[in-house]
């Protein structure tokens, strides 16, 4: 038989018989491996589908006031069958608040690690710090509303990030001071603070629709950041 050919009919069949070489031993193994890439993207998308949902009712209705119920009228779906999914209601709480850390900080750490003036990091870090919470108004609602409901495991790991977060922007004041941008008697502790309490609050006042965009609110905020921390 020559290489690289399909074995002949044996017996009518196309299939030969176990042992008749390489090319039937490793045809059901593709195949299975196939199969259960298949099941994982389908699982994952269902995954993300029952996020969206997750992040969308519980920034309307509050983590405590959702339920499986809820989910699942959201999605056109029975109740018992989104446990082939998750394990829990707190599950999806963890999925939105975990994607809404790493959105924040993705941004952050790029942003401390590009080279500028200090003043330009900031500026960059609070306009993204609006416009992500804007453009992903549900999930940053849940981050940062709702994650105080975690348990004390999940809790902890965001509670990492959030904190990985805030040390980026008083590195970045840090760095103003020293170099003459910032006020040498300015509270880092106290200015990162009040500039994330301000920033963070932005879901409960904004409304899609008005008259300023993301960018324009962030660029504002930076504006008012910055001049109470720049140099006279």
């Amino acid at each position: 038989m020559a290489v690289g050919r399909h074995p002949p009919r044996i017996g009518g069949s196309a299939w030969p018989p176990v042992g008749a070489g390489v090319w039937f031993t490793k045809r059901p193994f593709v195949w299975r491996r196939a199969e259960v890439q298949a099941e994982e993207k389908v699982h994952s998308a269902r995954r993300a589908e029952l996020a969206r949902a997750a992040a969308r009712l519980f920034s309307q209705r509050g983590y405590h006031g959702t339920s499986m119920q809820h989910l699942g009228d959201a999605l056109g779906i029975q109740r018992g069958s989104l446990y082939a999914h998750i394990g829990s209601k707190e599950d999806l709480l963890f999925d939105v608040v975990d994607e809404g850390a790493e959105r924040f900080l993705e941004r952050a750490e790029k942003t401390l690690a590009t080279p500028a003036l200090a003043s330009v990091k900031l500026r960059r870090l609070l306009v993204g710090h609006i416009e992500t919470a804007i453009e992903h108004l549900d999930a940053a609602t849940v981050f940062l509303n709702e994650w105080r409901y975690l348990s004390d495991e999940p809790r902890t790991l965001i509670q990492k990030k959030r904190d990985r977060y805030e040390s980026i922007l008083k590195e970045i004041i840090r760095e103003g001071i020293a170099v003459g941008e910032f006020r040498a008697d300015a509270d880092i502790s106290f200015a990162a603070r009040l500039v994330l309490s301000a920033g963070n609050w932005t879901f409960a006042w904004y409304r899609p629709g008005g008259e300023l965009g993301p960018t324009e609110i962030g660029e504002r905020f930076a504006r008012l950041v910055l001049k109470g921390l720049e140099e006279r």
